[in-house]
């Protein structure tokens, strides 16, 4: 991701906040209403490549990278922002690409492996697992429920490796079980807010794919489009309705998971000749943003969806079951908090 110094973005674990990792240092926003909860300079903390929220905790997790870094990019650095000062650090041999926090866990991806360690009162590694080379630092994990499931790249090309991290916590093996889920390489994947259901995308970029992580069959198979597209996010509806997903091509498509028949069926379906093309469910609904602009999406209140771009931009669309689809916000927030003395 870049645009107006902007080198990436995240959501925290609730949507209802979003990360501004940037040449300047890091910004912390609010979504509903949109405002700007936190500002650190570049004398702060230097340019970052990623900034990471602890739901709406004082934590923030920051990697540097960029033009004028203050910490290598090989390290992660919990920032307390009660204390105004770095709490934690963690060194690795190799970059770090991501990172994922929970309430007493905090997981590093680096290209090949993915860490896990004990958290916030101390850093005892706890595991780590091979993954197939992973250049984008895919992983996600579920805390819903009391029971936490980690998901990452498994070895084989497409496959999807599922972890039930709390059964270490009971003294069970935390062996991955694996979902077949693409011919090709992984591009997105996603928890919905229960844990009991993942999507993912290939880099192909034109079917997502819903499963059910307790039995790992696949509940619903859904079609962006028939072009290939590098998808940026996948998102689930807090009740798991509905599915958002963002792509190079700036178009947001919103999916029913649950009502399927609320989606859109190819006009040729009655072509069976044409196979699965025609099968697939389209898009119940989308609306457009800047194309080849990288941006995040989620779902708000009352069947709404948040797209913000690196650009700078943000975008709150509201939507029906019949497939309209109107604007209902639009704003610069990295033109927000300007005149404040942060």
């Amino acid at each position: 991701m870049t645009g107006r110094g902007v080198n990436s973005l995240s959501f925290n674990q609730d949507y209802g906040c979003f990360t501004c990792a940037m040449e300047s240092g890091l910004r912390v926003y609010n979504v509903d209403p949109l405002t700007e909860r936190l500002r650190l300079g570049v004398e702060r903390v230097g340019s970052l490549s990623r900034v990471e929220m602890l739901h709406r905790t004082n934590l923030l997790a920051i990697v540097g990278g960029g033009e004028v870094p203050k910490y290598a990019d090989n390290t992660v650095c919990i920032w307390d922002d009660l204390q105004k000062q770095i709490a934690i650090d963690v060194t690795f041999a190799r970059h770090v690409l991501a990172v994922r926090m929970t309430r007493d866990r905090l997981i590093v991806v680096l290209p090949n492996h993915v860490y896990g360690f004990k958290f916030p009162n101390t850093t005892e590694k706890e595991f780590r697992f091979d993954t197939r080379y992973n250049p984008t630092g895919l992983c996600e994990v579920s805390e819903a429920g009391g029971k936490q499931l980690l998901a990452y790249p498994g070895l084989k090309c497409g496959s999807l490796q599922l972890v039930d991290l709390s059964s270490a916590e009971q003294g069970a093996s935390k062996a991955p079980v694996t979902i077949n889920a693409h011919q090709n390489e992984l591009a997105c994947v996603a928890f919905n807010h229960k844990g009991d259901m993942v999507a993912t995308a290939s880099k192909k970029g034109t079917l997502i794919r819903v499963f059910d992580t307790e039995n790992r069959k696949q509940i619903v198979e859904l079609r962006r489009g028939s072009d290939p597209a590098t998808l940026y996010c996948i998102s689930f509806s807090p009740d798991s309705s509905f599915l958002c997903v963002s792509s190079d091509k700036g178009t947001v498509h919103i999916f029913a998971v649950k009502e399927t028949g609320l989606n859109q069926k190819s006009k040729f379906q009655k072509m069976s000749f044409l196979g699965q093309y025609v099968d697939s469910q389209w898009g119940l609904a989308s609306f457009t943003l800047p194309a080849e602009c990288p941006c995040l999406c989620a779902f708000g209140p009352n069947n709404s969806v948040i797209a913000i771009c690196v650009d700078g931009t943000f975008h709150k669309y509201v939507f029906t079951k019949d497939g309209n689809c109107n604007r209902e916000a639009y704003d610069v927030y990295l033109d927000m908090g300007d005149d404040n003395d942060m």
